[in-house]
């Protein structure tokens, strides 16, 4: 039991921690949050690792029944994740530079919205995207799909939310360590680093789109 339970661990660990990236979506959460105070920063990073844990867990244990529930298939999924992404990298691409007076405004602003922002777009679909929960109710699914003793589907459970919150915990730190890059990068930096990493978020949100849209074409074709 203890080794099935290790097993979905290292399973569940492995298969999502390279696919949501806490480390290369580091530094895209500290150019999206550069407006916002260093202390509104740290609580934004435990309100993101909270939220991705909530939407992995609910990825994994009920996605496949919600999604069949609305007639969804994970395609569709990733082209309206993939579209959210792009946009919002374009956006970032777009907007001016901040000055000293503007800024201090979006850090009182910032403080505000901080609960509405950590959600989206910052847990969903920045960080938790439609890759993630993808794979999660992949996971989820397969987890079920064999017939074992209730003990082992336990212990194959806790492995998976013992996983799941592992993907949380890299999130976390990942993100309450983004917040030295803005004083080590300098404004000028920060604003050079921002274009270049909404330009990435712009690629990542096509790469997303063209992904739901390959599996949405593939689906058609084997109807044929």
């Amino acid at each position: 039991m203890i080794a099935e339970g290790a097993t979905a661990v290292l399973l569940v660990f492995a298969a999502l921690f390279p696919i949501v990236n806490p480390l290369g979506m580091a530094p895209i959460f500290a150019t999206m949050t550069a407006d916002a105070t260093p202390d509104t920063r740290r609580v934004l990073a435990r309100a993101v690792a909270t939220n991705g844990f909530v939407l992995l867990l609910v990825s994994f244990f009920a996605g496949s029944y919600v999604l069949a529930f609305f007639g969804l298939q994970v395609p569709a999924v990733q082209v309206a994740g993939g579209l959210i992404v792009t946009a919002s990298g374009w956006r970032l691409l777009t907007q001016e530079t901040l000055d000293a007076a503007r800024r201090a405004t979006a850090e009182r602003e910032a403080d505000r919205a901080v609960l509405g922002r950590a959600f989206y777009p910052l847990t969903m679909p920045l960080t938790v995207g439609p890759g993630s929960i993808a794979v999660a109710v992949t996971l989820g699914t397969d987890s079920r799909a064999t017939r074992a003793p209730l003990r082992i589907e336990l212990a194959q459970d806790l492995g998976a939310i013992i996983g799941i919150a592992l993907v949380a915990g890299t999130i976390l730190v990942s993100f309450r360590s983004a917040n030295r890059l803005g004083a080590l990068l300098g404004e000028t930096g920060m604003s050079v680093f921002m274009r270049l990493s909404a330009f990435i978020l712009v690629c990542i949100g096509i790469q997303i789109t063209w992904n739901g849209v390959s599996g949405l074409l593939a689906s058609v074709t084997s109807a044929t």
